[in-house]
């Protein structure tokens, strides 16, 4: 099944082409462009557009388009988590290979103690289990310090309310009894309205 925005099964070369064009003009788009850009009416411009749903089609490339980017974004960072784990992975197995030595050496260093008459110097021995901790915890990904962050932000919001209104709703509704220029499409035999 072709995608929406190829060309369609009963679309004409010529109307097909028109439609490229129509999209590729991007978000400065219109019927009047491409009529002009193609030597056709723009007339003929709107009648393929409605038989051939150009707007829906357009929308449907800048999905296509907005979802292989997203794919492809994703791979990246797939690629490259992967790549950050096979170079981080060796540095956390000596990290806790060294903090378990340190452990280890520090309870060493505790057993001596106990069996001599000195007295032992706590500042070495917590100083050991200390750096044995922080090497187990960066090795399994646990943060050694936790910083408590407070940030106050003040801003002033400036809206430009009329534009904004516009943007939503559309410009304003001709004042009551005024004159507006309407102009007629024309209709094709067989063509409902």
């Amino acid at each position: 099944m072709p995608l929406m925005f190829e060309q369609l099964p009963k679309e004409s070369h010529k109307a097909f082409a028109a439609f490229k064009a129509y999209l590729d003009m991007g978000p400065e788009r219109s019927l009047a462009l491409v009529a002009t850009k193609l030597g056709k009416s723009k007339v003929l411009m709107e009648r393929w557009s409605r038989k051939h749903d150009w707007c829906n089609r357009v929308s449907a490339h800048a999905g296509y388009v907005a979802e292989r980017e997203r794919l492809a974004i994703e791979s990246v960072a797939r690629e490259k988590a992967v790549e950050w784990a096979n170079m981080t992975e060796p540095v956390r197995r000596k990290a806790w290979q060294e903090g378990m030595d340190m452990l280890n050496l520090t309870a060493d260093l505790k057993q001596r103690w106990r069996e001599s008459d000195r007295v032992p110097g706590f500042d070495s021995v917590v100083h050991g289990v200390d750096l044995g901790v922080k090497l187990l915890q960066f090795a399994a990904g646990i943060p050694s310090e936790i910083k408590q962050v407070n940030t106050t932000i003040r801003a002033k919001l400036d809206v430009d309310w009329e534009n904004a209104l516009r943007k939503v709703f559309g410009p304003p509704p001709p004042p009551p009894g005024a004159i507006v220029d309407v102009e007629a499409l024309p209709v094709q035999e067989g063509e409902k309205l």
